[in-house]
């Protein structure tokens, strides 16, 4: 509860949309914000900032404009792929 509490804040702190889930250990927060497609932003994220996630429209086309990020990490790695996060986003 604690790292799920902790991403959604953070995420939404720096203006990535994100709603609580209801399962799974993943949240899906919105990047239409960024500009850039959900494979770009993955892409780009992955090789400025080492931070792996995964493009929603890896899940289908409906799915654009998000990207799913596990928080099944320790709170020390969520923390230190927000702060890559924002960095990125500016």
């Amino acid at each position: 509860k604690r790292r799920l509490a902790y991403i959604v804040n953070a995420l939404n702190d720096i203006v990535l949309d994100c709603h609580i889930p209801q399962g799974a250990f993943y949240v899906f927060p919105s990047i239409k914000k960024t500009k850039e497609t959900s494979m770009d932003f993955a892409k780009n994220l992955l090789k400025k900032k080492r931070v792996a996630l995964v493009p929603g429209v890896a899940f289908g086309a409906s799915c654009e404009g998000y990207v799913r990020i596990s928080y099944a990490s320790s709170y020390d790695n969520l923390k230190e792929a927000v702060k890559r996060i924002k960095e990125y986003v500016g």
